[in-house]
């Protein structure tokens, strides 16, 4: 995507780790379509991570903010508008998910109730929170756009995914709720993306993922977007071309979400007589 699409707008990009983080990808494609950003990512995981690397090839700055923190969020919002010329923002990508569940390979029949409540409140509640603290300082722009990356675990069930369904479920529902609100007051438009099964680090952590990853491919028509893909949506829907499209929960996932079966995977419960 070479044009400049995002020529002139600035935002947020929560969650790049690595290479394979869907957050890194984004970045990449922002930057090619002339976007100015920051970003951000809890302070563990900017030492665990080569964010440093992204922001020298974007020309970015990076902060450090615990999304679950509204004084880490202020922080980072004020720092990042006034590093990005001290207007508002039109743009926040949040690519944030963890589960200590899932870590502890604690089974969803044996859920840790304390861990639980700490995966709502990285994964679902840290998107209202930073939505709310955008609300509260107005911090973006009429038209400005935020996504959130989810999955289609949060409609059904996928045994291994464990209580981050419950966390994606919570994500979608705050995005429909704070797009109606931030849509009446700023006309700010809230989507989430449920992307294909992509082999992230979050992603990986999650038992049985491959199987995961070698299903989709053989149900959708399309087979399974990448994460590039994933970006190349993301740099639309930032963009002025998708200005009426809010509170809606986005498939990008090859037709897998509309697919009863494909023919592959008959074939492959064929070969298993």
């Amino acid at each position: 995507m070479s044009n400049q699409l995002l020529e002139g707008k600035k935002g947020i990009i929560f969650g790049a780790l690595d290479e394979q983080s869907i957050a890194w990808k984004v970045a990449e494609k922002a930057h090619e379509a002339g976007a100015a950003f920051t970003l951000t990512n809890a302070p563990i995981a900017l030492r665990m991570g080569k964010i440093n690397e992204l922001a020298a090839s974007c020309q970015s700055e990076v902060i450090a903010a615990d999304a679950t923190n509204i004084e880490d969020l202020e922080n980072l919002f004020r720092q990042s508008m006034e590093i990005l010329g001290g207007g508002k923002l039109d743009f926040i990508l949040h690519s944030i998910g963890m589960s200590p569940n899932v870590r502890k390979n604690k089974a969803y029949t044996g859920l840790n109730y304390d861990f639980l409540a700490k995966t709502i409140d990285i994964s679902a509640l840290s998107f209202h929170k930073l939505l709310q603290t955008a609300f509260t300082m107005d911090a973006l722009n009429e038209w400005a756009s935020v996504l959130a990356l989810s999955y289609i675990a949060a409609q059904r069930a996928f045994p291994g995914y464990n209580d981050m369904a419950e966390a994606k479920a919570t994500l979608e529902s705050i995005a429909r709720s704070f797009g109606y609100h931030y849509g009446k007051a700023k006309k700010v438009r809230i989507n989430t993306i449920s992307q294909s099964p992509t082999m992230t680090t979050a992603g990986s952590g999650v038992s049985g993922f491959d199987a995961f990853i070698d299903y989709a491919e053989k149900m959708s028509p399309l087979g399974n977007a990448s994460a590039e893909d994933c970006a190349n949506y993301c740099v639309v829907m930032f963009s002025d071309l998708t200005r009426m499209i809010t509170m809606q929960n986005l498939f990008h996932d090859g037709g897998f979400s509309q697919t009863g079966v494909s023919e592959a995977i008959m074939e492959l419960m064929g070969e298993g007589k």
